[in-house]
């Protein structure tokens, strides 16, 4: 009888990528570049856990955005790869947006940034 792991091969996995303090600074700017923007946080919040909305929903769900800023926003993560846009051709055009598996890779590192955050002491004093 032949065992599981003598019939699935794994691949090597890759090295982590060793970063000098000046390359980690650049690659931590160039990720929250991805996610500036007033919106942005807000609507992947709304997406994550594989929640597929109509751009009409996202729009109710985020009172005081206006529909020009939130298709540009729509736009930028849709070109970053953080958000996929799901064209269904019929009479009215249904247009949905979800995020890509990359984009809800985001969730863990939010919610820890999150966490982080609420672990800032109330008087906003370092502690030493």
């Amino acid at each position: 009888m032949t065992r599981t792991h003598e019939k699935v091969r794994y691949s090597p996995e890759s090295k982590p990528a060793e970063y000098t303090r000046e390359s980690a600074a650049e690659g931590v700017e160039q990720a929250l570049k991805l996610l500036e923007g007033r919106w942005k946080l807000i609507i992947l919040f709304h997406l994550f856990g594989g929640r597929i909305l109509r751009f009409s929903e996202l729009e109710r769900a985020i009172p005081g955005v206006s529909q020009k800023m939130l298709i540009q926003q729509l736009r930028q993560m849709e070109a970053d790869g953080i958000v996929r846009r799901i064209v269904h051709h019929q009479v009215p055009p249904k247009v949905e947006y979800g995020l890509t598996d990359w984009g809800q890779a985001l969730c863990p590192a939010l919610d820890a940034l999150l966490t982080w955050a609420a672990q800032r002491p109330e008087d906003g004093t370092p502690e030493d």
